[in-house]
């Protein structure tokens, strides 16, 4: 060109150049192409407007797909797009790589874009090649999408804030790594610091509640909502004089500040920094802004459920009670753990209320359901049922007026959904800590247990009603047991049994294994059952796995004070001997099959499994003959003494009648009169010992020869 001549037209030049011209418009959904665009897409070389689909069916789909996140990427920074796009002919093969730098704009009344760029081929890359794996073809773009995709999986499953930033300080990108992090927060109109990595500690005092007005890249980042890209020391100093000191000396040579959106409003800004030097490409910046953006997720999942466990604990924890003053000759031990995951507010609760009589009660209970409203109605139950308690009622008459308060607080209501309506199980037990005696009354909730001295644990059934609020005119039967000197009761809520997977029967196995070989104190013993749950935890803490509880979990224990009960720092040597004692009342004959499996469970480790059958074959003929041949009622009282190989079995059944049994000899088809026979031939020893008022048949079984003599020496009267 020579001096003085016109400079050409800029088409002209760009044709020389072998560089195309675009415009798309995505509100019309129309594409503007020059001659050397339409080439270069394989298209005749004349101008031409095309539609999406067109110039789509041109580009390979993966590449189609990146212009559009890089246009939306350029709009929000205010910056230049480039992508690198393959072309594919009619048969979907491809025969250039092109590369397009275009400028972006957008239109919020037509919520649509205008892009107008440039095109002109370029060199594929080799696979493997360092410019293959920084290109936006190639190995790159396959190692971020990998990338991105583990990074979005890790960041969803993050469920507190504490592993959102262990996640986020666990990211690798590909190309470049940020050897730095930073997470920032907004308190009012300060700057806070969530969590860093990549620092000593100590290091984030001078950036903890920066005003947001400060000429700091954070503070700018939430102040605009729009990120910043600092490549090098001196752009830094540049652009933020004032603060560059307090970033030199942790000499860092590139830094990205990112905001942190959620919903359109800007939670924070994430900092990632640099020992080397970042040009920070389109592409650089996109991966970036998609971890700021998932990030940004993460943690408002995070701080969401954070919230709502923390209202969710202290909404619980506030409705529960202290344990009272301790009781001379008993000790007590209660553990409450909510259940996890949003606001699963659990309807379980204990309660220890002292009682006009002198006495006082343990109550343990659960609303159906895992919402507010259950904890609600929780609230207000356990506020009805220590009102009744006070008022000097006993255990039955407690209940059923707890039952009638709750069925006119669900049931009761006109406008009450029907698939609303609650329910409560519950268990009440009336303690006398001078005797022992435990007075129980059950609504639908799971029968006590036992530990006794030597570390047998058995489930005491007892007579039980419908749950609270079912019936309003239900009755609740009591049943009556005595806490040995030495024992202990466990009562708890159907969490501690059934979460992990188990049902009822499997996680009883599980809890009983745990009551029978634990040997700590009390209160550790109480640690242990909800640590077999969910692991690690204690009174003050939750445990690890606190987020994948299924249900809520309350536990009282209950414990009268002897040697080697566990009500101090540790159990003594505990003593050979355990019994169960339970009634049979005329009206219950159903309860001789109770007896029959308390029997069981109180021998089953006994060495010799016929003298099992043989001792539940005669007591289930003693208590039939005191219900079928007398008008009283009939006392079990079965014991276990001796150390195990050299034990003794003792099984009393007491009436209050004065008729004594008498062997007979009954013909072949007669129905009955056999019992004594069987005594006689079965039993290693047996009696019948007339009392003030009433009788006691017993017999006895050993697991030696030595327990036999034992026995005999001790004064037992052998038949």
């Amino acid at each position: 060109m020579r001096t003085g001549e016109p400079l050409p037209a800029v088409g002209e030049v760009l044709a020389a150049l072998a560089t195309g011209l675009w415009h798309w418009n995505t509100a019309t959904g129309l594409v503007t192409v020059d001659a050397e665009a339409a080439r270069l897409l394989g298209l005749p070389a004349e101008e031409a407007t095309l539609s999406q689909a067109q110039v789509r069916s041109r580009l390979h789909p993966v590449d189609w797909n990146e212009i559009s996140g890089v246009i939306q990427l350029a709009v929000a920074e205010g910056t230049l797009g480039e992508v690198r796009v393959r072309i594919m002919d009619e048969r979907g093969r491809v025969v250039r790589v092109g590369r397009s730098r275009f400028h972006a704009s957008f239109d919020r009344n037509k919520r649509a874009y205008e892009v107008t760029g440039s095109l002109q081929e370029v060199t594929e890359p080799v696979p493997g090649t360092s410019a293959g794996r920084t290109a936006v073809t190639g190995d790159w773009r396959r190692s971020r999408e990998a990338f991105l995709l583990d990074a979005g999986r890790a960041l969803a499953e993050a469920r507190s804030t504490a592993e959102v930033l262990r996640v986020a300080a666990g990211l690798s990108m590909p190309g470049f790594s940020p050897d730095g992090l930073a997470v920032f927060g907004v308190t009012g109109d300060r700057l806070t610091i969530i969590g860093h990595h990549g620092h000593q500690p100590g290091d984030e005092d001078p950036f903890t509640h920066m005003a947001l007005d400060t000429d700091y890249p954070a503070a700018e980042v939430v102040r605009t909502g729009r990120a910043v890209y600092l490549s090098s020391p001196d752009k830094y100093k540049d652009r933020y004089p004032l603060t560059w000191p307090l970033a030199a000396h942790f000499n860092r040579q590139s830094w990205a500040f990112l905001p942190l959106t959620v919903a359109g409003r800007t939670m924070g800004a994430w900092m990632a920094a640099f020992t080397y030097p970042v040009a920070f490409t389109p592409d650089e910046r996109s991966v970036l802004t998609t971890v700021a953006r998932m990030l940004a997720q993460a943690l408002s999942r995070a701080e969401a459920a954070e919230s709502a466990r923390e209202l969710t604990d202290g909404l619980q924890r506030s409705m529960l009670p202290q344990l009272g003053p301790e009781i001379p000759g008993m000790g007590v031990a209660a553990r409450y753990v909510p259940t996890g995951g949003g606001l699963q507010v659990g309807g379980d609760w204990y309660d220890m209320i002292p009682l006009p009589n002198g006495r006082f009660a343990l109550v343990i209970g659960d609303v159906q359901g895992h919402d507010v409203r259950a904890a609600g109605l929780m609230g207000q139950l356990r506020i009805a049922l220590r009102a009744y308690a006070s008022e000097g009622h006993r255990p039955d008459a407690v209940l059923s007026r707890a039952s009638r308060f709750l069925h006119g607080m669900t049931f009761g209501a006109l406008d009450e959904d029907p698939s609303d309506l609650r329910f409560a199980t519950c268990l009440y037990v009336e303690v006398d800590p001078t005797t022992g005696l435990l007075d129980i009354a059950r609504a639908g909730h799971p029968d006590p247990a036992i530990r006794m001295t030597d570390g047998t644990v058995l489930a005491r059934p007892t007579a039980g009603g419908l749950p609270l609020g079912i019936d309003p005119d239900a009755d609740y039967p009591t049943t009556r047991i005595t806490l040995e000197p030495g024992e202990t009761m466990l009562i708890c809520t159907d969490g501690l049994i059934e979460t992990g997977g188990h049902d009822l029967e499997t996680g009883w196995k599980r809890i009983r294994s745990i009551l029978e070989e634990h040997d700590g104190n009390l209160e550790a013993l109480a640690d242990a059952l909800v640590q077999a749950v969910h692991g690690p935890s204690s009174h003050h803490t939750t445990g690890p796995l606190a987020d994948r509880r299924e249900d809520d979990i309350a536990v009282l224990l209950l414990t009268r004070q002897d040697d080697g009960c566990g009500c101090g720092e540790t159990v003594a040597v505990r003593p050979r001997i355990r019994r169960t004692v339970m009634s049979v009342a005329q009206a219950e004959p159903e309860r001789v099959a109770v007896a029959r499996q308390q029997l069981r469970e109180l021998l089953h480790d006994w060495a010799y499994e016929d003298q099992v059958d043989s001792a539940v074959l005669l007591l289930s003929e003693t208590l039939t003959n005191v219900l079928v041949h007398t008008d009283a009622d009939a006392l079990l009282l079965a014991e276990v003494r001796g150390e195990p190989g050299d034990r003794r079995m003792r099984v009393e059944v007491t009436d209050n009648s004065d008729d004594l049994p008498h062997k007979r000899s009954p013909g072949e088809l007669a129905s009955s009169g056999r019992g004594l026979m069987l005594i006689e031939l079965l039993a290693q020893a047996w009696g019948v010992d007339p009392r003030g008022e009433g009788k006691s048949i017993w017999f006895e079984f050993y697991e030696s020869e030595g327990a036999a003599g034992s026995a005999g020496a001790a004064g037992v009267a052998l038949p």
